[in-house]
This record gives structure tokens, C-alpha cells and sequence, in this order.
């Protein structure tokens, strides 16, 4: 697997006053909300398993949009991952 970096200036990570892990999760949380990424590729976004994104979301009263395409990749991301 590439990993892409990306700088985030210490001043933008004070202003925000969050971590960059929280920042990540915020992240993968609008990305996911604007539809630009599916749960699965949303939640390892978020370093989150499953069931905890998913509580997350629900939290925030977000509801998933799922349609059978976004399914099937999830399913072989957690294969792939060893989760399912």
C-alpha cells in the first residue's frame, strides 16, 4: 500500500485545536458526508473499525448512503483486512 503525506502547518493543527488524528476523522467524516468516499475507505480514513465509525456517524446523525457497489467493496476491504 503508497501512503500520501500531507503537511498540515502547527498553527492550522492549534487553530483547530485538534490532534491529527482528530483531524483525519473530521476528514474521512465530510469526505464520506459529501459522498467522495464510500463507509469502508471513510473508516480507514478515520483508523475506526466498523462498528465504531458507524457509531460515530450515528452520533452526529449521519445515516449511511449504501447501494449495493459501496457494499461489495466494503465486504472485500475487511476481507482483505482480515476483519470478515
Amino acid at each position: 500500500m503508497t501512503m500520501t503525506t500531507i503537511d498540515i502547518p502547527d498553527t492550522v493543527l492549534q487553530a483547530t485545536r485538534m490532534t491529527p488524528a482528530e483531524l483525519k476523522i473530521e476528514l474521512a467524516i465530510t469526505l464520506f458526508q459529501q459522498e467522495k468516499l464510500s463507509f469502508g475507505k471513510a473508516r480507514e480514513l478515520a483508523g475506526m473499525d466498523f462498528w465504531t465509525f458507524q457509531q460515530l456517524l450515528g452520533s452526529r446523525g449521519i445515516r449511511p448512503h449504501y447501494d449495493v457497489a459501496e457494499l461489495e467493496a466494503d465486504l472485500e476491504t475487511l476481507k482483505s483486512l482480515g476483519q470478515l
